[in-house]
């Protein structure tokens, strides 16, 4: 146990404890709180992951839980069943075995002696999504959430089939969660039977892409944990933050849309990493906004959270095309709420015509295209995720090898804010062709010829 001093609220670690679920199963738990929750009970924030808080999310839990429990809270970061020193064996991410023990572990820490019964939970990727699963099954003291670079629809905006479209990231993600889940034990921890727990990961340890590629269409499989198949069941506050450097940037207009409970956007420059220590700058006091988050849905302190615009978006400006930017220079803006007023944000329609993008232009006749499936090789990474070069270099190749409607220049400048809709007729020579989008929304219509 470690005991630090460094906010308002003297604090203490406890470094490892268990969770133990009513199947007899014990999740593993790292928690640090004021050291005198337990006479002063406190709210609790919860982090619910896979990946190892003993190894894998060290270094990052320590940049982020022990603040929140200096200014008065209790957080939790919670092994989810088969992974780190928790009992049990993973079968799958997001399944209803998943969240059943989210919700044990939920009513576990709201009748702990250092907890008022008050909670949030709060992750990034893997616990943001699942931060929006068990908000939708309305635990009775989850209050608020913060979900980060996360989605609310499983199949169509992950790392499976973006748009309909499978991703490489099927196989590459596989092999990331075999290597998490197929990690020892800490013998420290667990004693003596760390070498049962281990053989029995690696006797029973699903191959995760097999099963995600024998479900290629949208079917159950994938409506389970997609929020967006029922917004209303979310009733608890939604904080929502991502970044244009991110692969999850459809969800928050869609959540902001959508979603009935009290809810609030940020999207900042930054790649799929929390925004206090995340790139490009830049950066912000990501800490210190998520506590006027919590202090005023946790504890009823008039922070003036709820009081601002809705939404909080940084406009980048154009910049050369980088593999890697330290820094995107740009500017804040707030709209109230999304779609955002008429008097905050205009749309602007555009054609595709011979003179390329412009206003009420037309095509003379039709257009070929027939791009070699490497169009795209410069696209950059699908999750800019490890700090590496993983933006989008010069795609003039990628160009070259497309069919390509440009418009003229904006010699002054024009601010972009939103997401395209685009409206195409096609044809196609063959009964199998490829149509994929990133981030537009798309309207087609498709005739074999």
């Amino acid at each position: 146990m470690n005991i630090k001093q460094d906010f308002p609220h003297r604090t203490r670690e406890i470094e490892n404890t268990w969770i133990p679920l009513a199947d007899g199963t014990r999740l593993a738990a790292r928690i640090w709180l004021p050291v005198d929750a337990e006479a002063q009970p406190v709210p609790a924030i919860l982090e619910y992951l896979p990946y190892r808080k003993r190894d894998g999310t060290a270094i990052r839990d320590e940049l982020t839980h022990p603040y929140f429990a200096g200014h008065g809270y209790a957080c939790i970061r919670v092994d989810m069943r088969g992974n780190g020193e928790s009992d049990g064996l993973m079968e799958d991410e997001y399944v209803p075995q998943e969240q059943a023990d989210a919700l044990e572990v939920i009513e576990w820490i709201a009748s702990q002696p250092w907890c008022n019964g008050q909670l949030g939970m709060m992750g990034i990727s893997w616990g943001g999504f699942n931060s929006l699963q068990v908000a939708a099954l309305r635990p009775a003291p989850l209050k608020a959430i913060i979900t980060l670079c996360s989605t609310d629809d499983r199949y169509a905006d992950d790392i499976h089939y973006k748009g309909g479209n499978m991703l490489l990231e099927n196989l590459g993600w596989a092999a990331t969660m075999l290597s998490f889940s197929a990690a020892v034990p800490d013998p420290a921890l667990v004693g003596a039977k760390w070498l049962d727990m281990w053989k029995a990961r690696l006797d029973n340890m699903p191959l995760l892409a097999e099963t995600w590629l024998t479900h290629q269409y949208r079917d159950a499989y994938w409506k389970h944990g997609s929020i967006c198949e029922e917004y209303a069941d979310i009733e608890a506050a939604v904080y929502m933050i991502s970044g244009w450097g991110d692969s999850y940037i459809n969800t928050i207009p869609r959540m902001m849309e959508h979603l009935q409970c009290p809810k609030k956007a940020l999207l900042g420059p930054w790649m799929h990493k929390y925004p206090h220590f995340a790139l490009p700058d830049p950066a912000i006091g990501f800490l210190q906004e998520a506590l006027r988050w919590w202090d005023y849905w946790l504890k009823g302190i008039e922070t003036g959270v709820m009081d601002e615009p809705a939404c909080t978006f940084y406009l980048q400006d154009g910049v050369p095309p980088a593999p890697k930017y330290r820094e995107r220079p740009g500017q804040w803006v707030r709209t109230h709420g999304w779609p955002a007023p008429n008097d905050e944000c205009a749309s602007i329609t555009l054609t595709l015509g011979d003179r390329g993008l412009a206003p009420d232009t037309q095509l003379s006749q039709d257009r070929l295209i027939a791009s070699p499936l490497t169009t795209g090789a410069l696209q950059g990474e699908y999750i800019p995720l490890w700090f590496g070069a993983d933006f989008p270099p010069d795609q003039r190749r990628d160009d070259a090898l497309s069919l390509t409607f440009d418009s003229e220049p904006y010699t002054q400048g024009l601010d972009i804010l939103g997401q395209p809709c685009v409206s195409l007729t096609l044809a196609v020579a063959r009964r199998a062709a490829n149509c994929t989008h990133a981030y537009a929304t798309y309207h087609l219509a498709v005739k074999v010829l």
